[in-house]
C-alpha cells in the first residue's frame, strides 16, 4: 500500500477576499441567511470568470505564445483552490478533508481508498425517488439557490469579447441566470466543488447540451489532468434535482483512465468512440472531435438518450475534457430488488462517478484497513450492466449518436396495424401482390419503402422499391436497372404522403443523396472516396446479398464477416432494422 497525503497546489489567495467577506457580512436585509433567491440577490456581487471559448482543445495549444494574453488569474490555482482554501480557513466545510486518510490500493490498476468515517451521516440526505432518472425541480426540497452566498466562488461565464476576463465584483445577472462555481460542503477530496449551471433557473439534475458544454470548458480552464469533472444522474447516486456538475483535484491517476479501450467507431465529425475493457464497470470512452462542441454534443446525445429511457448512468470528465467516460449503472435497481449482498450494503458506499473511477471513499475503519483490489473490484461490479443489457443500451446510445432530423429509416410515419389477423391478411398479399407490409412500433423508409415483416428484406433486389425517389435524384434515375416500365410502377405504387414527404422535405433528401467524403472504414468498403448515404446503404445490402450473410434461419439478421464489421461497430450480427442508423453514424451530422 502506498499512503497518500493531500497535495495541495501552491495557491494565491487574493486581496479582495476579505474585503468581500466584511462587505457580505455587513450588508442585512433579506431572509438573513445571504442566500441566492430573490430576498438576497439584490446588490449583491460575487467574482466574475470570464473564459475564452475554444473550438478545439489541442489546437489552441498550437497559437503562436504571441497571441496568448497571460489570463488575468490563474483558474485553477488561485482562484478555484485558492478560494476553496480560503473557505476552508473561514470553516464553512463540514469537516477537514485533508484530515482524511489516503493510500493507493496495490494491485494492477492502483485503486485509491479514503476513508472518510460518518460522511454519510454529515452530508444532505438523498430527498427524491431513485427509480426516476427524470423528476421534476421541486424549489421545496433543498436546493442551491438556499445555500449562502459566501458558499459561492465565483460566476463562470462565457467572455462576451473572446477573451479571459476576471471581475473581482460583479452583479449577479438575474435575467440571464449565471452559472456560478460553490464549495461542496461536505468534500470528497481537496478542492472539491460544484459547478452550477445557470443557477436561478433552477433545472433538474439532467444533461442538456449547452450545460454540458460548459462543464467541458471548465475542465479545459483548468488545464490539468489532475482536475476532472464528474456527474451523477439522479438514480445512480445524485443526491440533489438540482443540475449541478462535481470536480476536485486529486495528484493521482484513476483506475478507470488506465484501463484498456477498443475503438468501436470514429464519427464523421471526428468523435472517437471507444468502449471500456477488462474494468469492471462497462462504459463508453469519447475522445477527440473536431470542434470541442462535437465531442459535447455527441456525449450529450448519448446522456439525453440515456435520461429518456430511464436508465441510471455516471460521466467522468478526464484530461482537460478531452477524454469522457460514460458508464451506465445499475447498482440502486439491484439494491431494491434486494440482488446486493449484505456483506457489500454494510460498507454503505454507494458507488456514484468518483467510486466508479476507482476513488473509493470509505465510511468504515474495517474497510479502509482490508481495502483490496479484489473488494473493489466486486463492489464495482454490482454496478455494471450485463453484457447483455450493455450491448441493448448501446444499441440506443448509437441510434440517438446518428441523430433524429433525417433518417433513411425514420422519415416517414408508418400506421400501426390494427389486428394480428389484419397482419397476416397483409403478409399473405406479400407473397402475391407487389404491396409491402408494414410492422407496428418501426417506421418506413421514405425511399427505399423497407418492409420488416416479410421474411426476408428484399431491399434493393434491381432497385423497385426505390424506383419514386429516381424522379427526384439523379444517381438513381441513371441506374441501368430501373426500366421506365418499372418507374412508373413503382410512382403510381408510392402512397401519397410519401411523395409529399419528400416535395416538402428537400433537406432531408438532400442529406440522404448528397455526396459526403468518407471517412477511412467506409472508403475502403465501398472503394471511392464519395458516396450519398443512401448510395452507401445500396453498397452495403448489395453486399450482404452477394455474400450470402443474411442468417438462413433468420432473414432478418445479418452474420458480419470482417469486412462488413469493419463498418458496423464490429458487430458479429446485427438485426436489418438497425442497418441505417450504423451507416448513418459514418456520416455528418444535421444540425439542431
Amino acid at each position: 500500500m502506498m499512503q497518500l497525503s493531500i497535495k495541495r497546489v501552491p495557491t494565491v489567495v487574493s486581496n479582495y477576499q476579505k474585503d468581500e467577506a466584511d462587505e457580505t457580512a455587513g450588508r442585512s436585509g433579506g431572509c438573513g441567511k445571504n442566500c441566492l433567491r430573490s430576498c438576497c440577490i439584490p446588490g449583491a456581487k460575487l467574482p466574475l470568470y470570464a473564459f475564452k471559448k475554444v473550438g478545439n482543445i489541442e489546437k489552441e495549444k498550437d497559437v503562436p505564445e504571441i497571441e496568448n494574453k497571460e489570463p488575468p488569474i490563474a483558474f485553477l490555482d488561485s482562484l478555484v483552490l485558492g478560494e476553496w482554501e480560503d473557505r476552508m480557513q473561514r470553516g464553512l466545510f463540514r469537516y477537514d478533508v485533508t484530515a482524511c486518510e489516503t493510500k493507493v490500493i496495490s494491485g494492477e490498476y492502483g485503486f485509491i481508498a479514503q476513508l472518510n468515517e460518518g460522511r454519510h451521516l454529515k452530508k444532505r440526505p438523498t430527498e427524491f425517488r431513485v427509480d426516476k432518472v427524470l423528476q421534476p425541480f421541486d424549489g421545496n426540497k433543498f436546493n442551491f439557490t438556499k445555500v449562502g452566498q459566501e458558499e459561492v466562488l465565483f460566476q463562470f461565464e462565457a467572455s462576451e469579447d473572446g477573451e479571459v476576463q476576471f471581475f473581482p465584483k460583479a452583479p449577479i445577472d438575474v435575467e440571464n441566470s449565471p452559472s456560478v462555481v460553490a464549495i461542496n460542503v461536505s468534500p470528497i477530496e481537496y478542492g472539491h466543488v460544484l459547478l452550477i449551471p445557470r443557477i436561478l433557473e433552477c433545472l433538474p439534475q439532467r444533461i442538456d447540451h449547452k450545460s454540458f458544454l460548459l462543464a467541458l470548458y471548465m475542465a479545459a480552464e483548468a488545464g490539468n489532468p489532475y482536475f476532472r469533472l464528474g456527474y451523477n444522474s439522479l438514480g445512480a447516486f445524485a443526491t440533489i434535482n438540482h443540475l449541478h456538475f462535481q470536480a476536485y483535484y486529486l495528484a493521482a491517476p484513476f483506475p478507470i483512465e488506465k484501463a484498456p479501450t477498443k475503438k468501436i467507431i470514429t464519427l464523421n465529425d471526428g468523435v472517437i468512440v471507444s468502449e471500456l475493457l477488462k474494468y469492471p464497470v462497462r462504459g463508453l470512452v469519447f475522445e477527440g472531435g473536431n470542434t470541442l462542441q462535437d465531442l459535447s454534443d455527441t456525449v450529450s446525445d448519448a446522456c439525453i438518450c440515456l435520461q429518456d429511457n430511464n436508465i441510471p448512468y455516471n460521466v467522468l470528465i478526464s484530461d482537460c475534457g478531452k477524454r469522457i467516460f460514460l458508464l451506465p449503472q445499475c447498482y440502486a435497481e439491484k439494491q431494491a430488488l434486494g440482488e446486493v449482498s449484505s456483506e457489500l450494503l454494510d460498507t454503505q458506499v454507494n458507488p456514484a462517478v468518483w467510486e466508479i473511477s476507482g476513488h473509493m471513499v470509505l465510511k468504515r475503519r474495517k474497510d479502509y484497513d482490508e481495502a483490496s483490489e479484489e473488494n473493489a473490484w466486486r463492489l464495482l461490479a454490482e454496478v455494471s450492466l450485463s453484457d447483455e443489457r450493455f450491448q441493448e443500451v448501446n444499441a440506443l446510445i448509437f441510434e440517438a449518436i446518428a441523430g433524429e432530423e433525417d433518417g433513411i429509416e425514420n422519415v416517414a410515419e408508418v400506421e400501426e396495424r390494427d389486428t394480428e389477423a389484419q397482419s397476416l391478411e397483409k403478409e399473405n398479399a406479400v407473397a402475391s401482390s407487389s404491396h409491402h407490409a408494414m410492422v407496428a412500433g418501426t417506421q418506413e423508409c421514405l425511399v427505399l419503402h423497407l418492409s420488416f415483416s416479410s421474411p426476408e428484406l428484399e431491399v434493393w433486389d434491381s432497385l423497385f422499391r426505390a424506383a419514386p425517389i429516381c424522379d427526384f435524384t439523379p444517381e438513381l434515375s441513371r441506374h441501368p436497372s430501373l426500366s421506365s416500365e418499372r418507374r412508373e410502377e413503382g410512382r403510381k405504387m408510392l402512397p401519397q404522403r410519401l411523395k409529399k414527404t419528400i416535395t416538402d422535405n428537400p433537406k432531408k433528401l438532400a442529406n440522404l443523396i448528397d455526396l459526403v467524403n468518407l471517412p477511412s472504414p467506409v472508403r475502403e468498403f465501398v472503394g471511392q472516396s464519395q458516396i450519398s448515404r443512401l448510395g452507401c446503404f445500396m453498397r452495403v445490402w448489395s453486399y450482404i446479398k452477394e455474400n450470402n450473410l443474411q442468417d438462413p434461419n433468420n432473414k432478418n439478421l445479418v452474420n458480419c464477416d470482417e469486412k462488413l464489421r469493419s463498418i458496423l461497430l464490429g458487430k458479429p450480427r446485427v438485426e436489418l432494422a438497425e442497418l441505417p442508423a450504423l451507416i448513418k453514424l459514418h456520416f455528418p451530422k444535421v444540425p439542431k
